[in-house]
Order: C-alpha cells, then structure tokens, then sequence
C-alpha cells in the first residue's frame, strides 16, 4: 500500500485532490493532510509516506522550502501549482511531475500513475530535484536539463545540445560527439523552455543553440551548418530574424 499526504493551503483543493485520490487509485492510502511548511513537515516525519502531493505556494513559504527542510527523503513528489507559477519552467526542466490549478482528471491521473510507477521501479529521483533546486536559483550560471526516456533519466548541460528535431510527438537531442537522446515530449515543449537559453526555432522541425552555429548558407532556400557540421533547413520567413540574432551575439 502506498502512503499518501497532502500538503496544501487551500481547503477546496485539499478536497479535490483527496476525492480524485479515492476515485482512482483506491489502492493508495491517505494517511493526512497539511497545509503549511510548517505542519508539512511534522506530517511527514510522523508517517513517512510513499508520496507527496506539494503545493508550491503555501501560506508560510513554498513548497521548496518545505523539501530544504526534509533533506534527504525517501517520497516522491507531485507539485501542485497555479498556472502562472513563477516555477512550472523550473519544474519541466527537471521532469518532474506536477499539476495545474484547476485540476484536470486526466492530468492528475497521469501525474499520479507516473509517481507510483517510479515508486514501484525504485528509481532515484534526486538528480532530478537537484536540477529543480538549481533552476530556482538564479545565480545558478550552468543550466541543467533532465530528459527522461523509458529507460533512464538524462541530466544534460543546456549548453551541450547543438539541436533538437520533431518527429511528431518526440523529440531527438543532438550533442558535439553524435549522441542522441530520444524523449517522447514535443519540440514545442522545449521550445518554450529553451528559448532563454540560446536556441531559435529555425525551422518546423528543429531547434537550434545559436552558440553552435558555424555557418549560415543563404542559397538553395537557406540552411545552417552546425559546429559538429550537420546540416539544417532554415524556413524563408525565419531567416531574416535568425541573421539579426546571430549578428547580436
């Protein structure tokens, strides 16, 4: 049985996400609820559980803060956030689970579904959360990002990817010594996170980091020669901006 709490300040998605909880994973056991650091973090000591479901924003701090306390654990975590939250970008970098206020069913089952799989397979989810303790540090210089594939977890430097490429809804990574790294998210998905970071979507199909271009071809429709001298398609209307980008550089 998997021990559940929930940690949250607010009384209605208390509600919620225990009646979800109850409706569908049964299996799972709900040993209490908090809804500050504070008396998060005596729950937690008290009954040690497999889970956490974390709101981010709590009435005496953050859910952050709340971890910092409990170093090391053993629970997985499931973030609970606001739309807006300044730490959702934080979150997808480390590719860990969370769910948006207001609750969508078909998220939260998701989210749980994938928490309790890593907790059945055992897997070590702290290099994770370190890349997610770093990413809310803004002095952090080197930014990391987890890409998680069905065999393992990947923490790569955002600075180490020449380009990323579509392929419907995955995406392949490419590094300096030929290296791929296959992950079934979206090339939108990580535009949105990459794009503070140096990358431009140059094309339908591919992002790119600037810092690796090596050439820019503006014959035959236009493409771009990376430094480890793979070739990309640049669309017409993306070239103009791209030129002004790299002569800002």
């Amino acid at each position: 049985m998997i021990k559940t709490v929930i940690i949250d300040d607010e009384p209605a998605m208390q509600q919620v996400n225990s009646q979800l909880l109850a409706e569908y994973f049964p299996d799972v056991e709900q040993v209490g609820i908090a809804d500050s650091i504070q008396t998060g973090v005596e729950l937690i000591l008290k009954e040690n559980p497999d889970l956490v479901l974390l709101d981010i924003e709590l009435k005496d701090g953050t859910g952050f803060q709340l971890l910092q306390k409990l170093k090391p654990y053993r629970f997985k975590v499931v973030f609970i956030t606001g739309f807006h939250s300044f730490a959702i970008k934080a979150i997808k970098f480390s590719a860990l689970d969370y769910i948006v206020k207001p609750v969508n069913e078909a998220e939260f089952q998701q989210a749980i579904q994938r928490a309790i799989d890593l907790i059945h397979s055992s897997v070590n989810t702290d290099a994770q959360l370190n890349v997610l303790m770093n990413s809310l540090q803004k002095e952090t210089m080197s930014k990391k990002l987890v890409l998680r594939t069905a065999e393992s977890l990947h923490v790569v430097d955002v600075s180490d990817i020449y380009f990323c490429k579509s392929d419907n809804s995955y995406t392949t990574f490419y590094f300096s010594d030929d290296e791929k790294i296959l992950v079934s998210k979206s090339l939108k998905d990580y535009e949105n996170l990459l794009t503070d970071y140096g990358f431009y979507r140059a094309h339908q199909s591919y992002l790119v980091n600037l810092n690796h271009i090596k050439k820019v071809d503006k014959t035959d429709g236009g493409f771009i020669i990376m430094k480890n001298k793979k070739e990309i398609p640049v669309s017409l209307r993306q070239m103009k901006k791209l030129i002004l980008l790299l002569s800002n550089l």
